[in-house]
């Protein structure tokens, strides 16, 4: 699962990894974890719901919380990749890269519902616009989505329980197969350093506004 690191009381969003038009040979990175550069952000909900803060000691509650913003992510992935598939504008490898992980993404959905239970949040509305219509909207948004998505699992890493986080660890490296693949397509560096912050729960609710995909309060 994508981890999301303490709260802090800071609201100010610091810059994401600056992007970069290298590209290598996918047979070289594949198989390492792209991780996201976006940093932390202060105390927020989501929804009415706050995730994992600092200094709180890992508990199968805060485990519930995290995993549920975790399924936040999911579905907007899992609905992102499954619509771009749907409206059949995609081509090549890339059209390749939107089947697949829209089939790993449901699979990631379908794992925290039933680690939830009747806890688990409900699917929300998305509305993709063109994001999903045109290629080169897509491989740009797919970027932000997948390295957000890593670095959000990365930040919760200290707030998760010995449990939590060995099913945490089964999702974020298939994210971080993902997050490398789709960088590659877009002509960007998979793996453009050793190690990355993780990001603040409230850093991943600012990226996905900015999206406009979803209204967040």
């Amino acid at each position: 699962m994508h981890s999301f690191c303490g709260s802090s009381e800071s609201t100010d969003l610091e810059a994401a990894a600056d992007a970069t038009s290298i590209r290598t040979n996918r047979c070289e990175f594949v198989g390492r974890s792209a991780l996201a550069g976006a940093a932390a952000i202060g105390a927020i909900s989501l929804l009415g719901q706050r995730v994992g803060s600092a200094g709180a000691a890992p508990s199968a509650a805060q485990d519930r919380k995290i995993f549920n913003f975790a399924l936040l992510l999911e579905y907007l992935q899992a609905g992102f990749y499954g619509d771009a598939v749907d409206r059949g504008r995609l081509k090549g490898e890339v059209r390749e890269f939107a089947e697949i992980v829209a089939g790993h993404e449901r699979d990631h959905v379908q794992f925290l519902q039933k680690a939830l239970g009747p806890g688990a949040r409900k699917r929300p509305r998305f509305d993709f616009r063109d994001a999903t219509q045109h290629q080169r909207k897509f491989l740009s948004t797919a970027v932000v989505l997948e390295n957000t998505g890593v670095a959000a699992y990365n930040g919760q890493v200290a707030n998760l329980t010995k449990k939590g986080l060995a099913a945490a660890a089964e999702i974020v490296s298939v994210e971080g197969r993902h997050a490398a693949w789709i960088s590659d397509l877009a002509g960007e560096d998979p793996a453009p350093r050793a190690a990355d912050p993780g990001a603040s729960a409230g850093a991943v609710v600012a990226i996905i506004r900015q999206t406009g995909f979803l209204n967040v309060t």
